[in-house]
């Protein structure tokens, strides 16, 4: 009978626990960006199941991360850029915007280019007029989010998630991978400088400064300071931290082991366009479709949350606002530009990746001193052991990331 009881009270809190859900589900988008599909499919390609580990533990360090963001905007009441707004002088306030805004920029370029390649590979559109469609659906979801509220944008972006999950997916089904290699990717090691490099760029890429910004703003957004409430949202950020991260390192995964079935050797899988011919040939029309779909998803998906971060930070540390809708349009034009020109869209792709690298330590340091800091955070403050393995993470993220950019402007 006790025991009965104790599971009727822990279904009924975690049917409590349900409602509050969904922030980082938007955040987590920025995990299955256009940017990791090249990737992981290109580490799949080359390597097999060599760098599986590298997914697996990327996303660990992801879930301390963004709870880590979740967990301050909800103590504080606060974005994460207010509150550096809020400390910083108006000279390193401006150089910080500059920089964010920056990688911001870089974000929102890959997220439309990965949307213009998904419509050329479905419908054959010239990439630019792709890029503008992408631009104009993002749009339309962002004031889904202005005029309906956050709850609204955030089932848009759930339901995006679902059908990025569902393409990337599908191939599985159809050439499952093999059990014991899965089992030996999950043993760290490199097959010589390339794999380094290729594993470099897949944990770099992982833990997104966008992502860390826009996070502590979905959580405030949603729930407002928490105040007595905080025991109670700190569990259901927990859940949705580890829900959401789940769904996106699956993903992710899903990426890697599909390439690793099914396009392991083949030629020409170092670029989006040549991944999904390789996909058609090997799993049929059908399932290369499915694929294609998952990416324009993707790109929608990751591009509209791109711009809630940009307008995250602007907000927090220029104390102004613009409509979100406006921002769009201008970021829009860099993207289109490029695409107009006749740039390579999986070069435009890479160089926005290493952009990406610059801005990680100013989103990562700051939100370690920012939650470890116990006249902010109380006695949410960040303990010893957190402390450590945030350290640690900065460290290896950071240096990984700095390693990424001189072997890349070294030719690799």
């Amino acid at each position: 009978m006790a025991t009965a009881t104790t599971d009727k009270q822990a279904n009924a809190r975690r049917r409590h626990l349900l409602p509050l859900l969904g922030p980082a589900f938007v955040a987590a988008v920025a995990y299955v960006d256009p940017g990791n599909v090249a990737a992981n499919l290109t580490a799949g390609a080359r390597y097999g199941y060599l760098l599986l580990w590298v997914l697996v533990a990327a996303n660990l360090m992801a879930v301390l991360v963004q709870y880590q963001s979740a967990k301050l905007g909800l103590v504080t009441g606060a974005t994460m850029p207010e509150l550096l707004g809020r400390r910083l002088r108006r000279k390193p306030r401006l150089a910080y915007w500059a920089q964010a805004e920056l990688v911001a920029a870089a974000t929102d370029l890959a997220e439309v280019i990965g949307g213009a390649i998904a419509l050329n590979l479905l419908f054959g559109l010239p990439l630019p007029l792709g890029g503008l469609i992408v631009g104009v659906i993002s749009m339309l979801m962002l004031l889904v989010a202005d005029r309906h509220g956050q709850r609204r944008f955030e089932s848009v972006i759930v339901a995006l998630l679902a059908v990025i999950t569902v393409g990337f997916v599908a191939g599985l089904f159809v050439n499952p991978p093999d059990g014991g290699e899965m089992v030996s990717g999950l043993v760290p090691r490199f097959a010589g400088a390339d794999s380094v490099l290729l594993a470099t760029s897949m944990l770099g890429a992982t833990v997104m400064p966008h992502a860390i910004y826009v996070h502590s703003a979905l959580a405030r957004d949603r729930h407002g300071k928490a105040d007595g409430r905080l025991p109670t949202l700190l569990r259901a950020t927990r859940w949705d931290v580890v829900a959401a991260l789940g769904v996106a390192g699956c993903v992710n995964i899903a990426m890697l082991l599909l390439a690793a079935s099914s396009l392991q050797g083949v030629p020409g899988t170092d670029t989006i366009e040549g991944a999904h011919a390789a996909v058609t040939d090997a799993l049929g029309p059908a399932i290369g479709m499915v694929f294609a779909i998952g990416l324009l998803a993707s790109g929608l998906a990751s591009t509209s949350v791109g711009s809630y971060a940009g307008a995250t930070i602007m907000a927090g540390l220029l104390h102004r606002r613009i409509p979100v809708l406006a921002r769009r349009a201008v970021t829009l034009v860099p993207a289109l530009i490029l695409l107009a020109a006749g740039v390579d869209p999986t070069w435009a792709l890479v160089v926005s990746q290493v952009v990406l690298s610059f801005g990680i330590p100013f989103a990562l340091v700051p939100l370690l001193r920012l939650t470890s800091d116990r006249t902010l955070m109380g006695e949410s403050a960040n303990g010893p052991v957190i402390r450590w393995l945030l350290t640690g993470i900065v460290v290896a993220v950071v240096a990984l990331n700095l390693g990424l950019i001189v072997l890349t402007l070294a030719g690799g």
